[in-house]
């Protein structure tokens, strides 16, 4: 299960189906889904907050297989503002989206310090592994008092689209050789 967790600002909370629609509402913009894995469908279907938290992410935190929390600030815990999670994939073990009000913030360290934690201190994992984007050089790692590292990749040429086409196809995204991805990992010290 996932516990409730809290930093200095947030407050995160396990993801539930009553939160697809503040996700519905924040997450499709294409300035976030521009650096997310290829698995998000552009345009985001009006419906897809709801079937991915019933059918995606609720089911893989029962079998034990992700932790799953929303973001919410202190100063207003009804407002979710972001999404943060865990999983036991092989070189991607950590993923987050964040609302545009509330980027360049730090809001987002303080979440990753928060789960990292978790998965080190709780989970008792020896390493994790998340890869990000090239074009996303604000959810770079500050690597804090573990031994972390971010290694970009040999051939880096991103130049992702600003906005998606008209003709209704994704752009090239995370994963794609447009924009192409670099991994973070960090072990336990």
């Amino acid at each position: 299960m996932t516990p409730p967790l809290e930093t200095p600002r947030l407050l995160l909370r396990p993801l539930e189906l009553a939160d697809a629609a503040q996700v519905q509402l924040l997450f499709p913009h294409w300035e976030i889904v521009r650096h997310l894995a290829g698995q998000v469908p552009w345009p985001y279907p009006a419906d897809a907050a709801y079937l991915y938290i019933r059918d995606v992410a609720l089911p893989a935190v029962q079998r034990g297989e992700a932790w799953h929390w929303t973001l919410r600030l202190k100063s207003n815990p009804g407002q979710l503002v972001g999404s943060i999670d865990l999983r036991k994939k092989e070189n991607d073990n950590r993923g987050f989206w964040l609302g545009l009000p509330w980027q360049r913030q730090g809001l987002m360290t303080e979440a990753c310090d928060a789960v990292t934690d978790f998965w080190f201190n709780t989970l008792h994992f020896p390493v994790l592994r998340a890869p990000k984007a090239i074009a996303n050089v604000a959810s770079r790692p500050s690597p804090k008092s573990r031994a972390c590292a971010w290694s970009p990749p040999k051939t880096a040429t991103t130049s992702p689209a600003a906005y998606p086409p008209k003709s209704g196809k994704s752009p090239p995204r995370s994963g794609s050789p447009a924009n192409a991805k670099s991994l973070f990992c960090c072990q336990n010290s």
